[in-house]
């Protein structure tokens, strides 16, 4: 990973593409975890309409109002974090409101790893393993 993946949304590539039934909730959960705001449009009535959000160790999420009809995966997403911390990550997610899926463990795999979910019901799972590293 550089730094420019990490720092500019212009160097991410992927996006993965979410809805909420609440962003605003949402929002605070993202900040809350970790996520941090490059970009959050609304329309006359103030609900989010496209809203772009960075992992600060790289990549970021698209996402808007479930409303909005765009994408309409409100509770169906799931999403793999990398971090140098999974605890830390793990930790801040429970604080903020998600529930435990899967407890923070070390993988046969490599890595430390665990998964909750989020108020909506989306599967946000952090770990340490990095795939090709």
């Amino acid at each position: 990973m550089t730094d420019d993946t990490s720092t500019t949304a212009a160097a991410v590539r992927m996006w993965p593409a979410l809805s909420f039934r609440d962003a605003e909730a949402a929002m605070a959960w993202l900040r809350a975890v970790g996520f941090t705001e490059h970009a959050t449009f609304r329309d006359d009535d103030g609900t989010v309409v496209h809203a772009e959000w960075l992992w600060p160790e790289g990549g970021g999420i698209m996402f808007g109002a479930d409303t909005t009809g765009i994408v309409r995966n409100a509770g169906g997403s799931a999403i793999y974090l990398v971090t140098a911390d999974p605890d830390g990550a793990f930790a801040r997610a429970v604080e903020a409101g998600a529930t435990v899926q899967r407890e923070l463990r070390d993988e046969g795999y490599g890595g430390r790893g665990g998964s909750v979910l989020d108020a909506e019901g989306n599967h946000w799972s952090f770990g340490s393993y990095q795939p090709g590293a």
